[in-house]
């Protein structure tokens, strides 16, 4: 039914310390190939940094995306951090800046988890259901060593009227607990709703039942009548004076 949640590879990502502040040494970090970063949480202090542009861009478009983790190496020391915050250039799609999470390995902690679906739902093949998905991800509490990359899932054992629950996600308990509702629905599969009648009816209503220009028509005789009226009565008083 379901396949087991894999673990990313050790990456490394080269940085180094920055004093320079500003627009222009940003500007001249991305040029170089280095995005400005900041490094912050754990026992350590806050500190900014200038990282490896594609090593950054590499991680966002794994797996795993913003929950690889991996070490940062500053100076031959080697840091475990993982990607909290991220700018990108809505235009050019250019990297920006990033700020960077220390990660303390013996600290359990909450991160979120694509869930990734395959198979044919036999509700689809066989009976003409829709198969929908739901949620895309779960969230999860575990060490950072334990982050699973995702979810795989087969769902092709699933029928008409059949859901595939958070619950039902393969998962080491001893090491990773799900912290999203066991109950939430990820996917299922409908049965295909018939047409409804109503919108036929409504366009036959439309046509048999008297448009509103006719009734407007009707104020517009009533109107001209009543001017008609008025002039009917105006030609009188004319020809008296002419008397």
């Amino acid at each position: 039914m379901a396949e087991k949640a894999t673990k990313p590879e050790k990456i490394v990502v080269e940085g180094a310390p920055r004093s320079d502040r500003g627009k222009n040494e940003a500007r001249r970090l991305r040029n170089s190939g280095k995005v400005p970063a900041v490094l912050y949480g754990g026992k350590g202090e806050a500190i900014t940094l200038a990282v490896n542009t594609k090593q950054v861009t590499a991680i966002l478009r794994s797996e795993s995306g913003h929950n690889t983790l991996f070490q940062i190496d500053l100076a031959g020391k080697h840091e475990p951090a993982i990607l909290k915050d991220w700018q990108v250039d809505p235009v050019s799609g250019r990297l920006l800046h990033v700020d960077l999470l220390r990660i303390a390995m013996d600290v359990r902690m909450r991160v979120k988890v694509p869930v990734h679906t395959f198979g044919e739902a036999a509700g689809v093949k066989q009976q003409g259901g829709i198969f929908e998905v739901v949620t895309r991800e779960v969230e999860v509490e575990c060490l950072p060593a334990d982050i699973p990359t995702e979810f795989r899932v087969d769902v092709s054992h699933l029928m008409i009227g059949m859901h595939l629950r958070a619950s039902d996600l393969p998962m080491d308990t001893t090491k990773t607990r799900l912290t999203t509702d066991p109950d939430r629905v990820l996917a299922h599969v409908v049965a295909l709703r018939e047409e409804e009648e109503k919108p036929v009816e409504a366009v036959a209503d439309a046509t048999a039942t008297p448009a509103e220009p006719e009734v407007i028509k009707k104020g517009k005789k009533e109107v001209e009548g009543e001017e008609g009226a008025e002039g009917g009565e105006a030609k009188p008083e004319k020809s008296e004076k002419k008397k």
